[in-house]
């Protein structure tokens, strides 16, 4: 049969995002410590935006006068024909209304000395891992040569202070890379030297060998040492696996000898190189709210404030308003220098202002959805933090409330911190999934696994539950999970297995 081929019309509405809400949404998107560099950004590449210093924002916005006469009269330079203006109302100063600071409410200033003292993540300075090694090399009877080949051994130590580099590797890229010559005998007896370095561990070619180095520690005084050393190094398997009776019944071990010598083992460092990683770290990360979270104790509201203390106010710079006023309307009588300047102006001052609208634009939503997550985790905030009186909350339950599109809300909840009276959480800690009880009611995930973890730190460590009585045990609480989804939610929790929890008998 002949195949044809025609051509139809059909008329079809698409709507695609313009320029500026793409924009709107990718500074939503970002929390405060991204959104201070992309303000930098845009100082640097327009001339007419400049950080305020009086604190007046709109000292600089274009003359609605001189804009109208612009188009009316103005060269077209095909600038400024897409306008772009907030639809949301200005907010001024919450505290500029008020006389004195007597007359503030308690949870404006609550959330001003918040603001002042900000729950941050600080950023410690230390000796590094390799620097507290290398000191110690001094104290070593070493040669010029072995100090070098000893300080190139303590660079190669994993993070966790294991050397898992072999010989052969260590001696090539020391005659490779620095141009040491050295041999495999020096590197082992170099190595066994490191061995000797605080604290004890480090070096150690495998984990038994670091777990060894301990024991055979001289400053280690315990009377159930040459045990602990019969445990690693001949039911070394069975040790790491937790096989804890198997190893009790093939050393025939009473059960108060084999409580100090499972003791001893428990408290030996596997990873000794994290003592300079928890003490010593050179730089962390600095988290800074976004939202601060106050409640007024005497009406039991809740209160939410942007935190933007960090962020400089912008203006328009006055010069560059300045010229866009001389020339705006007087069209064919500028010369050309002068409308190539009016132009240039212009165009700067469009962009600082369309700029200035995104930013109170993303403030405003932002303050929005922070609000109706507020007010719908109302308990959780008037409780004191109490995660069980978290309600189940998605995305879809925000977004009709803030009167935003769901990705709207998803921008906000990314990257973004939240600082209460007790603490500071990720704003994804207020979302959660939902189950149905056995009343069809939902139950936060959230509450089902404090739970379970409440279940498994109550239960008899000699005798652990198992999943399935996991499951049991929340059923009569009105959790009404399967025995694979207490597994599932253990495994979320970090939380062994029955084998791996179990404790012998004191």
């Amino acid at each position: 049969m002949p195949q044809k081929l025609i051509q139809a019309q059909e008329e079809r509405q698409v709507q695609t995002a313009g320029a500026l809400q793409v924009a709107l949404a990718r500074l939503i998107e970002l929390p405060n410590t991204e959104l201070q560099s992309r303000i930098e950004e845009e100082l640097i590449d327009n001339a007419a935006l400049e950080v305020s210093t009086d604190g007046d924002m709109d000292n600089a916005s274009i003359d609605e006068e001189a804009e109208h006469q612009d188009q009316e009269e103005a060269p077209n330079d095909g600038l400024g024909e897409e306008t772009y203006e907030s639809d949301t109302p200005e907010t001024n100063d919450e505290m500029g209304d008020y006389l004195t600071e007597d007359d503030i409410p308690s949870y404006l200033l609550a959330g001003r000395d918040a603001e002042q003292t900000q729950l941050e993540t600080p950023i410690t300075y230390g000796r590094s891992f390799y620097e507290e090694l290398t000191e110690q090399i001094s104290e070593h009877p070493l040669s010029p040569h072995e100090a070098v080949v000893m300080e190139y051994l303590i660079g190669s130590l994993d993070a966790d202070g294991l050397l898992r580099k072999s010989l052969p590797i260590l001696a090539d890229e020391l005659a490779v890379y620095h141009d040491v010559d050295t041999d495999e005998e020096e590197l082992k007896r170099l190595i066994s030297e490191l061995q000797t370095f605080e604290p004890r561990g480090i070096g150690a070619t495998s984990l038994q060998e670091c777990l060894l180095l301990q024991v055979d520690d001289p400053e280690l005084s315990s009377p159930y040492k040459e045990l602990a050393r019969e445990v690693l190094v001949r039911h070394f398997k069975d040790f790491v696996a937790k096989h804890w009776d198997v190893i009790q019944q093939r050393m025939k071990l009473d059960g108060e000898t084999w409580q100090g010598v499972i003791h001893l083992l428990t408290h030996l460092n596997p990873s000794p190189g994290s003592t300079f990683s928890e003490d010593m770290t050179t730089s962390l990360p600095t988290v800074k709210p976004d939202f601060f979270v106050m409640v007024d104790e005497e009406t039991q509201t809740v209160h939410v404030a942007l935190n933007d203390d960090d962020l400089p106010e912008l203006r328009i710079s006055p010069a560059f308003y300045s010229t866009v006023r001389q020339y705006a309307g007087k069209g064919k009588s500028l010369t050309r220098s002068q409308s190539d300047a009016y132009v240039y102006a212009k165009q700067k001052v469009d962009s600082a202002q369309n700029f200035l609208n995104l930013i109170r634009r993303r403030n405003s939503t932002l303050r929005i959805v922070m609000n109706t997550i507020a007010q719908y985790q109302q308990g959780f905030f008037l409780s004191g933090d109490d995660e069980t009186q978290l309600r189940p909350m998605a995305l879809k339950d925000i977004a009709p409330k803030a009167e935003v599109d769901i990705s709207t809300v998803s921008r906000v909840a990314a990257s973004k911190y939240v600082q209460t009276a007790y603490g500071v959480y990720p704003l994804k800690f207020f979302f959660s999934n939902e189950m149905a009880d056995e009343d069809g009611e939902g139950i936060s995930t959230r509450k089902i696994k404090l739970a379970l973890r409440e279940i498994i730190e109550s239960e008899d460590k000699q005798h652990p539950y198992s999943d399935d009585a996991i499951a049991k045990h929340l059923q009569k609480r009105g959790f009404p999970i399967a025995r694979r989804t207490v597994a599932k939610y253990r495994d979320q929790l970090g939380i062994p297995t029955r084998r791996l929890r179990k404790e012998i008998q004191k």
